[in-house]
Protein backbone atom coordinates (compact mmCIF):
# COMPACT_ATOMS: atom_id res chain seq x y z
CA UNK A 1 0.00 0.00 0.00
CA UNK A 2 2.60 2.42 1.25
CA UNK A 3 4.79 1.53 -1.61
CA UNK A 4 2.09 2.16 -4.40
CA UNK A 5 1.60 5.29 -2.62
CA UNK A 6 4.94 6.28 -3.40
CA UNK A 7 5.12 5.72 -6.63
CA UNK A 8 1.49 7.17 -7.86
CA UNK A 9 2.78 10.35 -9.02
CA UNK A 10 4.89 8.43 -11.86
CA UNK A 11 1.64 5.74 -12.14
CA UNK A 12 -0.40 5.92 -15.09
CA UNK A 13 -2.94 6.78 -12.67
CA UNK A 14 -1.68 9.85 -12.09
CA UNK A 15 -1.07 10.77 -15.44
CA UNK A 16 -4.87 10.23 -16.37
CA UNK A 17 -5.65 12.30 -13.62
CA UNK A 18 -3.23 15.62 -13.60
CA UNK A 19 -4.18 15.16 -17.80
CA UNK A 20 -7.74 15.87 -17.29
CA UNK A 21 -7.76 17.80 -13.70
CA UNK A 22 -7.76 20.90 -15.65
CA UNK A 23 -11.04 19.74 -17.28
CA UNK A 24 -13.62 22.26 -16.02
CA UNK A 25 -16.29 20.40 -15.75
CA UNK A 26 -17.99 19.74 -12.44
CA UNK A 27 -20.95 17.32 -12.21
CA UNK A 28 -23.71 19.78 -10.76
CA UNK A 29 -26.20 17.88 -9.04
CA UNK A 30 -25.06 14.87 -9.39
CA UNK A 31 -25.00 13.85 -5.90
CA UNK A 32 -28.77 14.09 -5.70
CA UNK A 33 -28.88 11.10 -7.98
CA UNK A 34 -28.00 8.96 -4.80
CA UNK A 35 -30.55 9.13 -2.01
CA UNK A 36 -29.63 8.71 1.93
CA UNK A 37 -26.60 10.92 1.68
CA UNK A 38 -23.33 9.86 4.17
CA UNK A 39 -25.22 6.71 5.32
CA UNK A 40 -25.10 5.19 1.46
CA UNK A 41 -21.76 3.85 1.91
CA UNK A 42 -19.49 3.15 -1.07
CA UNK A 43 -16.20 2.02 1.36
CA UNK A 44 -15.27 1.74 5.05
CA UNK A 45 -11.92 2.18 6.15
CA UNK A 46 -11.97 0.53 9.64
CA UNK A 47 -14.89 2.20 11.17
CA UNK A 48 -14.71 5.50 9.35
CA UNK A 49 -17.24 5.22 6.28
CA UNK A 50 -17.03 6.87 2.69
CA UNK A 51 -19.73 7.64 2.19
CA UNK A 52 -21.58 7.95 -2.43
CA UNK A 53 -21.30 11.64 -1.71
CA UNK A 54 -17.83 11.83 -0.67
CA UNK A 55 -17.04 9.66 -3.60
CA UNK A 56 -18.90 12.28 -5.59
CA UNK A 57 -17.66 15.30 -4.00
CA UNK A 58 -13.75 13.60 -4.82
CA UNK A 59 -14.72 12.89 -8.66
CA UNK A 60 -16.41 16.82 -9.11
CA UNK A 61 -12.82 18.35 -7.17
CA UNK A 62 -10.72 16.08 -9.52
CA UNK A 63 -12.84 17.31 -12.55
CA UNK A 64 -12.80 14.31 -14.44
CA UNK A 65 -14.83 14.53 -17.53
CA UNK A 66 -17.76 12.52 -17.18
CA UNK A 67 -17.36 11.42 -20.74
CA UNK A 68 -14.08 10.19 -19.88
CA UNK A 69 -15.29 7.92 -17.20
CA UNK A 70 -18.67 6.53 -19.47
CA UNK A 71 -15.41 5.54 -22.02
CA UNK A 72 -13.63 3.53 -19.57
CA UNK A 73 -15.89 2.04 -17.73
CA UNK A 74 -14.88 -1.53 -18.64
CA UNK A 75 -11.76 -0.58 -17.46
CA UNK A 76 -12.38 0.31 -13.93
CA UNK A 77 -11.89 3.91 -14.00
CA UNK A 78 -14.07 4.21 -11.09
CA UNK A 79 -12.22 1.65 -8.93
CA UNK A 80 -8.98 3.10 -9.70
CA UNK A 81 -10.66 6.69 -8.57
CA UNK A 82 -12.27 4.78 -5.54
CA UNK A 83 -8.53 3.53 -4.41
CA UNK A 84 -7.09 6.91 -4.78
CA UNK A 85 -9.45 8.50 -2.64
CA UNK A 86 -9.20 5.54 0.00
CA UNK A 87 -5.62 6.04 -0.24
CA UNK A 88 -5.69 9.37 0.53
CA UNK A 89 -8.27 9.10 3.59
CA UNK A 90 -6.24 6.66 4.75
CA UNK A 91 -3.25 8.58 5.21
CA UNK A 92 -5.03 11.07 6.76
CA UNK A 93 -5.69 8.97 9.18
CA UNK A 94 -2.10 7.94 9.73
CA UNK A 95 -1.14 11.37 9.77
CA UNK A 96 -3.59 12.19 12.62
CA UNK A 97 -2.29 8.78 14.79
CA UNK A 98 1.32 9.25 13.94
CA UNK A 99 0.99 13.10 15.03
CA UNK A 100 2.34 14.26 11.46
CA UNK A 101 1.74 18.27 11.38
CA UNK A 102 1.88 20.48 8.59
CA UNK A 103 1.94 24.58 10.13
CA UNK A 104 0.70 27.21 8.59
CA UNK A 105 3.98 29.04 8.46
CA UNK A 106 5.40 25.85 6.82
CA UNK A 107 2.86 25.63 4.17
CA UNK A 108 3.58 29.84 3.78
CA UNK A 109 7.19 29.00 3.38
CA UNK A 110 6.99 26.39 0.98
CA UNK A 111 4.41 28.22 -1.14
CA UNK A 112 6.60 31.57 -1.35
CA UNK A 113 9.87 29.06 -2.56
CA UNK A 114 7.82 27.07 -5.33
CA UNK A 115 10.47 27.73 -8.58
CA UNK A 116 7.04 28.09 -10.23
CA UNK A 117 5.99 31.14 -8.56
CA UNK A 118 9.65 33.23 -8.02
CA UNK A 119 10.20 36.28 -10.64
CA UNK A 120 13.97 36.85 -11.91
CA UNK A 121 15.21 37.91 -8.83
CA UNK A 122 13.93 34.31 -7.14
CA UNK A 123 11.31 36.66 -5.01
CA UNK A 124 7.44 35.14 -4.54
CA UNK A 125 5.76 36.58 -7.39
CA UNK A 126 1.61 36.98 -6.71
CA UNK A 127 0.99 37.72 -9.94
CA UNK A 128 2.69 34.42 -11.31
CA UNK A 129 0.92 32.51 -8.56
CA UNK A 130 -2.61 34.02 -9.17
CA UNK A 131 -2.02 33.69 -12.87
CA UNK A 132 -1.45 29.76 -12.07
CA UNK A 133 -4.54 29.15 -10.52
CA UNK A 134 -6.34 30.65 -13.29
CA UNK A 135 -4.72 28.89 -15.77
CA UNK A 136 -5.68 25.66 -14.02
CA UNK A 137 -9.17 26.19 -13.04
CA UNK A 138 -8.63 26.26 -9.02
CA UNK A 139 -8.93 28.10 -6.62
CA UNK A 140 -6.07 29.39 -3.97
CA UNK A 141 -7.76 26.88 -1.01
CA UNK A 142 -7.77 23.58 -3.04
CA UNK A 143 -4.09 24.15 -4.40
CA UNK A 144 -3.10 25.01 -0.89
CA UNK A 145 -4.63 22.34 0.49
CA UNK A 146 -2.74 19.64 -2.29
CA UNK A 147 0.15 21.48 -1.40
CA UNK A 148 -0.49 20.42 2.54
CA UNK A 149 -1.09 16.98 1.72
CA UNK A 150 1.84 16.40 -0.51
CA UNK A 151 4.24 17.67 2.90
CA UNK A 152 2.35 15.48 4.73
CA UNK A 153 3.36 12.69 3.20
CA UNK A 154 6.93 13.88 2.53
CA UNK A 155 6.70 13.73 6.21
CA UNK A 156 5.68 10.51 6.86
CA UNK A 157 7.86 9.05 4.58
CA UNK A 158 10.76 10.76 6.36
CA UNK A 159 9.37 9.73 9.80
CA UNK A 160 9.65 5.99 8.14
CA UNK A 161 12.51 6.11 6.37
CA UNK A 162 14.60 9.19 7.46
CA UNK A 163 17.75 9.10 9.10
CA UNK A 164 19.04 5.79 7.79
CA UNK A 165 22.49 5.57 6.73
CA UNK A 166 23.93 1.71 5.62
CA UNK A 167 26.35 -0.07 7.19
CA UNK A 168 29.79 -0.83 4.67
CA UNK A 169 29.24 -4.03 4.43
CA UNK A 170 26.15 -3.30 2.73
CA UNK A 171 27.43 -0.95 0.02
CA UNK A 172 30.68 -3.06 -0.19
CA UNK A 173 27.86 -5.64 -1.36
CA UNK A 174 26.17 -3.59 -4.08
CA UNK A 175 30.03 -2.57 -4.93
CA UNK A 176 30.92 -5.91 -5.22
CA UNK A 177 27.47 -7.01 -6.99
CA UNK A 178 28.17 -4.65 -9.75
CA UNK A 179 31.79 -4.23 -10.64
CA UNK A 180 33.21 -7.75 -10.04
CA UNK A 181 35.32 -8.91 -12.79
CA UNK A 182 34.41 -11.80 -14.50
CA UNK A 183 36.10 -14.06 -17.14
CA UNK A 184 34.15 -16.40 -19.41
CA UNK A 185 34.04 -18.72 -22.16
CA UNK A 186 31.73 -18.44 -24.79
CA UNK A 187 30.91 -20.41 -28.01
CA UNK A 188 28.75 -18.87 -30.97
CA UNK A 189 25.65 -21.60 -31.50
CA UNK A 190 26.15 -20.78 -34.96
CA UNK A 191 28.48 -23.11 -35.08
CA UNK A 192 26.79 -25.67 -34.18
CA UNK A 193 23.34 -25.82 -35.74
CA UNK A 194 22.89 -28.13 -38.74
CA UNK A 195 22.26 -26.81 -41.93
CA UNK A 196 22.70 -30.24 -44.06
CA UNK A 197 18.75 -30.70 -44.94
CA UNK A 198 18.18 -33.58 -47.11
CA UNK A 199 15.28 -34.53 -49.57
CA UNK A 200 14.15 -36.91 -47.18
CA UNK A 201 13.70 -33.94 -44.61
CA UNK A 202 11.72 -31.47 -46.64
CA UNK A 203 9.16 -34.82 -48.33
CA UNK A 204 8.64 -35.22 -44.46
CA UNK A 205 8.53 -31.89 -43.38
CA UNK A 206 5.79 -31.30 -46.78
CA UNK A 207 3.53 -34.28 -45.93
CA UNK A 208 3.68 -33.39 -41.62
CA UNK A 209 2.59 -29.20 -42.35
CA UNK A 210 0.81 -29.21 -45.48
CA UNK A 211 -1.76 -26.98 -44.68
CA UNK A 212 0.43 -24.37 -43.21
CA UNK A 213 2.62 -24.53 -46.37
CA UNK A 214 -0.04 -23.78 -48.96
CA UNK A 215 -0.21 -20.42 -50.43
CA UNK A 216 -2.42 -18.13 -52.03
CA UNK A 217 -3.45 -18.27 -55.96
CA UNK A 218 -5.48 -16.02 -57.72
CA UNK A 219 -7.51 -15.95 -60.39
CA UNK A 220 -8.33 -11.83 -61.96
CA UNK A 221 -8.75 -9.81 -65.01
CA UNK A 222 -7.06 -6.54 -65.09
CA UNK A 223 -6.27 -3.88 -67.49
CA UNK A 224 -5.06 -0.43 -68.07
CA UNK A 225 -7.08 1.99 -69.06
CA UNK A 226 -5.53 5.36 -70.75
CA UNK A 227 -6.69 7.79 -72.66
CA UNK A 228 -6.50 6.56 -76.13
CA UNK A 229 -8.59 2.99 -75.10
CA UNK A 230 -11.47 5.27 -74.19
CA UNK A 231 -10.75 8.67 -76.62
CA UNK A 232 -8.61 7.47 -79.38
CA UNK A 233 -6.44 10.51 -78.56
CA UNK A 234 -3.20 10.40 -75.73
CA UNK A 235 -4.96 13.34 -73.61
CA UNK A 236 -6.18 13.62 -70.22
CA UNK A 237 -8.88 15.80 -70.73
CA UNK A 238 -12.74 16.14 -69.85
CA UNK A 239 -14.36 14.13 -71.93
CA UNK A 240 -11.58 11.22 -70.55
CA UNK A 241 -12.59 11.89 -67.05
CA UNK A 242 -16.24 11.88 -68.35
CA UNK A 243 -16.09 8.03 -69.62
CA UNK A 244 -13.73 7.43 -66.37
CA UNK A 245 -17.37 8.45 -64.66
CA UNK A 246 -19.12 6.59 -66.44
CA UNK A 247 -17.10 3.18 -65.51
CA UNK A 248 -17.24 4.46 -61.98
CA UNK A 249 -21.02 4.38 -61.85
CA UNK A 250 -21.29 0.85 -63.63
CA UNK A 251 -19.26 -0.11 -61.30
CA UNK A 252 -21.47 1.52 -58.21
CA UNK A 253 -24.71 -0.18 -60.57
CA UNK A 254 -22.81 -3.69 -60.12
CA UNK A 255 -22.38 -4.27 -63.83
CA UNK A 256 -20.00 -6.76 -64.43
CA UNK A 257 -16.79 -6.50 -65.53
CA UNK A 258 -16.88 -7.83 -68.57
CA UNK A 259 -20.06 -5.82 -69.73
CA UNK A 260 -17.99 -2.63 -68.34
CA UNK A 261 -15.29 -3.60 -70.82
CA UNK A 262 -17.74 -4.58 -73.71
CA UNK A 263 -19.47 -1.26 -73.30
CA UNK A 264 -15.97 0.43 -73.56
CA UNK A 265 -14.18 -1.48 -76.09
CA UNK A 266 -11.30 -2.14 -73.86
CA UNK A 267 -9.21 -5.59 -73.71
CA UNK A 268 -9.56 -7.18 -70.32
CA UNK A 269 -6.05 -9.47 -69.43
CA UNK A 270 -7.11 -12.80 -67.48
CA UNK A 271 -4.40 -14.49 -65.30
CA UNK A 272 -4.93 -18.07 -63.90
CA UNK A 273 -3.17 -19.66 -60.46
CA UNK A 274 -1.20 -16.32 -60.07
CA UNK A 275 1.17 -15.99 -57.42
CA UNK A 276 2.61 -12.91 -57.47
CA UNK A 277 7.06 -13.37 -57.35
CA UNK A 278 9.25 -10.92 -59.59
CA UNK A 279 6.37 -8.90 -61.53
CA UNK A 280 5.61 -6.14 -62.18
CA UNK A 281 4.49 -3.38 -59.63
CA UNK A 282 0.20 -3.42 -60.63
CA UNK A 283 0.26 -7.05 -60.20
CA UNK A 284 2.01 -6.92 -57.45
CA UNK A 285 -0.95 -4.65 -55.65
CA UNK A 286 -3.82 -7.04 -57.14
CA UNK A 287 -2.12 -9.78 -55.52
CA UNK A 288 -1.67 -8.03 -52.07
CA UNK A 289 -5.20 -6.56 -52.23
CA UNK A 290 -6.37 -10.55 -52.84
CA UNK A 291 -9.13 -10.08 -50.11
CA UNK A 292 -11.17 -7.84 -52.01
CA UNK A 293 -13.57 -9.56 -54.65
CA UNK A 294 -14.81 -6.10 -56.24
CA UNK A 295 -14.57 -4.68 -59.40
CA UNK A 296 -11.76 -1.94 -58.25
CA UNK A 297 -10.77 1.37 -60.34
CA UNK A 298 -7.86 3.27 -59.08
CA UNK A 299 -5.90 6.14 -60.52
CA UNK A 300 -1.98 5.61 -61.19
CA UNK A 301 -1.42 9.04 -62.22
CA UNK A 302 -0.65 8.21 -65.60
CA UNK A 303 -3.28 5.53 -66.07
CA UNK A 304 -6.59 4.15 -64.33
CA UNK A 305 -5.88 0.68 -63.25
CA UNK A 306 -9.26 -1.76 -63.74
CA UNK A 307 -9.48 -5.19 -62.20
CA UNK A 308 -11.41 -7.90 -60.21
CA UNK A 309 -10.65 -10.83 -58.21
CA UNK A 310 -12.74 -13.75 -59.28
CA UNK A 311 -11.26 -16.99 -57.10
CA UNK A 312 -8.27 -17.16 -54.30
CA UNK A 313 -7.07 -21.10 -54.52
CA UNK A 314 -5.01 -21.99 -51.74
CA UNK A 315 -2.59 -24.67 -52.78
CA UNK A 316 0.23 -26.36 -52.38
CA UNK A 317 3.54 -25.03 -54.63
CA UNK A 318 5.34 -27.59 -56.67
CA UNK A 319 7.57 -29.40 -54.56
CA UNK A 320 9.94 -29.38 -57.32
CA UNK A 321 10.26 -25.48 -57.01
CA UNK A 322 13.35 -24.08 -56.00
CA UNK A 323 11.68 -20.83 -54.00
CA UNK A 324 9.07 -23.31 -52.20
CA UNK A 325 11.93 -25.87 -51.61
CA UNK A 326 14.31 -22.94 -49.76
CA UNK A 327 11.48 -22.04 -48.07
CA UNK A 328 11.20 -25.49 -46.75
CA UNK A 329 14.97 -25.63 -45.90
CA UNK A 330 14.84 -22.42 -44.00
CA UNK A 331 11.96 -23.65 -41.61
CA UNK A 332 13.58 -26.70 -41.29
CA UNK A 333 16.90 -25.29 -40.66
CA UNK A 334 15.17 -22.46 -38.19
CA UNK A 335 13.24 -25.51 -36.31
CA UNK A 336 16.77 -27.23 -35.93
CA UNK A 337 17.91 -24.45 -34.17
CA UNK A 338 15.20 -24.05 -31.72
CA UNK A 339 15.26 -27.51 -30.59
CA UNK A 340 19.00 -27.13 -30.14
CA UNK A 341 18.22 -23.88 -28.25
CA UNK A 342 15.71 -25.67 -26.08
CA UNK A 343 17.42 -28.73 -25.36
CA UNK A 344 20.46 -26.92 -23.99
CA UNK A 345 18.44 -24.45 -21.97
CA UNK A 346 16.18 -27.13 -20.38
CA UNK A 347 19.56 -29.04 -19.78
CA UNK A 348 21.00 -25.64 -17.67
CA UNK A 349 17.74 -24.79 -15.89
CA UNK A 350 17.75 -28.29 -14.55
CA UNK A 351 21.34 -28.53 -13.87
CA UNK A 352 21.83 -31.17 -16.09
CA UNK A 353 24.77 -29.90 -18.90
CA UNK A 354 28.04 -30.15 -17.69
CA UNK A 355 31.83 -29.47 -18.86
CA UNK A 356 31.57 -32.76 -20.93
CA UNK A 357 28.70 -31.93 -22.84
CA UNK A 358 29.88 -28.50 -23.39
CA UNK A 359 33.11 -30.66 -25.49
CA UNK A 360 30.44 -32.80 -27.23
CA UNK A 361 28.77 -29.79 -28.65
CA UNK A 362 32.06 -27.99 -29.42
CA UNK A 363 32.89 -29.35 -33.02
CA UNK A 364 36.21 -26.88 -33.47
CA UNK A 365 38.29 -25.95 -29.92
CA UNK A 366 39.17 -22.65 -31.88
CA UNK A 367 35.54 -21.61 -32.29
CA UNK A 368 35.77 -21.08 -28.16
CA UNK A 369 36.16 -17.73 -27.02
CA UNK A 370 37.42 -16.57 -23.91
CA UNK A 371 36.96 -12.55 -22.45
CA UNK A 372 36.53 -10.71 -19.31
CA UNK A 373 33.64 -8.65 -18.36
CA UNK A 374 34.31 -5.87 -16.42
CA UNK A 375 31.31 -4.75 -14.67
CA UNK A 376 27.57 -4.79 -15.07
CA UNK A 377 27.72 -2.22 -17.25
CA UNK A 378 30.04 -3.71 -19.66
CA UNK A 379 28.34 -4.58 -22.85
CA UNK A 380 31.31 -5.70 -25.19
CA UNK A 381 30.43 -8.70 -25.50
CA UNK A 382 26.41 -9.36 -24.28
CA UNK A 383 23.61 -7.33 -23.98
CA UNK A 384 22.10 -5.82 -21.08
CA UNK A 385 19.30 -8.51 -20.07
CA UNK A 386 22.67 -11.29 -20.36
CA UNK A 387 25.12 -9.09 -18.44
CA UNK A 388 22.08 -9.22 -15.09
CA UNK A 389 21.55 -13.18 -15.56
CA UNK A 390 25.69 -13.53 -15.88
CA UNK A 391 25.94 -11.12 -12.75
CA UNK A 392 23.74 -13.29 -10.45
CA UNK A 393 25.37 -16.68 -11.38
CA UNK A 394 28.35 -18.34 -9.10
CA UNK A 395 31.24 -19.45 -11.00
CA UNK A 396 31.36 -22.78 -13.29
CA UNK A 397 27.75 -22.13 -14.29
CA UNK A 398 26.23 -22.37 -17.94
CA UNK A 399 24.18 -19.88 -19.14
CA UNK A 400 23.09 -19.16 -23.01
CA UNK A 401 23.29 -15.26 -23.26
CA UNK A 402 23.06 -12.85 -26.80
CA UNK A 403 25.15 -10.19 -28.02
CA UNK A 404 23.81 -6.65 -28.98
CA UNK A 405 23.31 -7.87 -32.85
CA UNK A 406 21.25 -11.16 -30.98
CA UNK A 407 23.73 -13.58 -32.01
CA UNK A 408 23.05 -16.32 -28.98
CA UNK A 409 26.16 -18.13 -27.33
CA UNK A 410 26.70 -20.67 -24.71
CA UNK A 411 28.89 -19.41 -22.32
CA UNK A 412 30.86 -20.63 -19.09
CA UNK A 413 31.70 -18.52 -16.52
CA UNK A 414 35.47 -19.73 -15.12
CA UNK A 415 36.30 -17.24 -12.77
CA UNK A 416 34.99 -14.56 -10.77
CA UNK A 417 37.48 -11.57 -9.07
CA UNK A 418 36.14 -8.78 -6.86
CA UNK A 419 37.95 -5.91 -5.44
CA UNK A 420 36.17 -4.48 -1.94
CA UNK A 421 35.07 -0.80 -1.72
CA UNK A 422 37.49 1.98 -0.68
CA UNK A 423 36.73 4.90 1.35
CA UNK A 424 38.51 6.84 -1.50
CA UNK A 425 36.36 5.50 -4.05
CA UNK A 426 35.40 8.41 -6.15
CA UNK A 427 31.47 6.62 -6.91
CA UNK A 428 31.23 5.88 -2.77
CA UNK A 429 28.28 8.11 -2.17
CA UNK A 430 26.83 6.40 -4.90
CA UNK A 431 26.69 2.93 -3.43
CA UNK A 432 25.79 4.75 -0.11
CA UNK A 433 22.65 5.96 -1.67
CA UNK A 434 22.47 2.29 -3.74
CA UNK A 435 22.04 0.96 -0.44
CA UNK A 436 20.08 3.62 1.69
CA UNK A 437 17.39 2.99 -0.86
CA UNK A 438 17.53 -0.89 -0.41
CA UNK A 439 17.22 -0.35 3.16
CA UNK A 440 14.21 2.51 3.12
CA UNK A 441 12.57 -0.08 0.53
CA UNK A 442 12.70 -3.30 2.97
CA UNK A 443 11.47 -0.48 5.29
CA UNK A 444 8.31 0.49 3.30
CA UNK A 445 7.32 -2.83 2.41
CA UNK A 446 7.28 -3.76 6.22
CA UNK A 447 5.44 -0.77 6.43
CA UNK A 448 3.24 -1.57 4.51
CA UNK A 449 2.71 -4.94 5.83
CA UNK A 450 1.52 -3.11 9.45
CA UNK A 451 -0.72 -0.92 7.36
CA UNK A 452 -2.64 -3.89 6.18
CA UNK A 453 -3.17 -5.04 9.29
CA UNK A 454 -3.86 -2.00 11.08
CA UNK A 455 -6.24 -0.50 8.70
CA UNK A 456 -9.26 -3.16 7.67
CA UNK A 457 -10.99 -1.84 3.86
CA UNK A 458 -14.54 -2.76 2.23
CA UNK A 459 -15.59 -1.61 -0.72
CA UNK A 460 -19.30 -1.82 -1.04
CA UNK A 461 -19.14 -3.27 -5.43
CA UNK A 462 -23.33 -2.68 -4.88
CA UNK A 463 -23.04 1.46 -4.96
CA UNK A 464 -20.10 1.10 -7.17
CA UNK A 465 -22.39 -0.56 -9.69
CA UNK A 466 -25.17 2.09 -9.32
CA UNK A 467 -22.77 4.80 -9.85
CA UNK A 468 -21.40 2.61 -13.07
CA UNK A 469 -25.27 3.02 -14.08
CA UNK A 470 -25.47 6.66 -13.59
CA UNK A 471 -22.85 6.60 -16.94
CA UNK A 472 -24.15 4.60 -18.60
Amino acid sequence: MIGKLRSFTNSKLAGVLVAIIIVPFVFWGMGSVFSGGNTNNIAKINNNSISTKDFIDHINRSRINPDYIKENLDNNILERILNDLISKDLMSMEYKDLNVKVSDRSLKLNLQNEINFLDKDKNFSRLKYEKFLLENNIIAAEFENRLKNSELQKRLFDYIGGGIKSPYYLQNKIYINENKKINIQYYDLQNAYDRNVSDEEINNYISENEESLKEAYIDFSYTKIEPSDLIEINQFNEEFYKKIDEIENDILNEVTLDDIAKKNEITLQNRSNFKFLNEENVLKEIYENRDKNEIVLKDKDNYFLLYQITKINNLLPNKNDSSFKDKVKNRIILKKKFDLNKNLFEKIQNKEFNDTDFNNLVKNKENINSGTINSITDDNLFDETSLKLIYELPKNSFVMVSNKTNNIYLAKINQITYENLKNTNESIQEFLAKANINLIDDIYSSYDTSLNTKYEVKIFNNNIDRIKDYFK
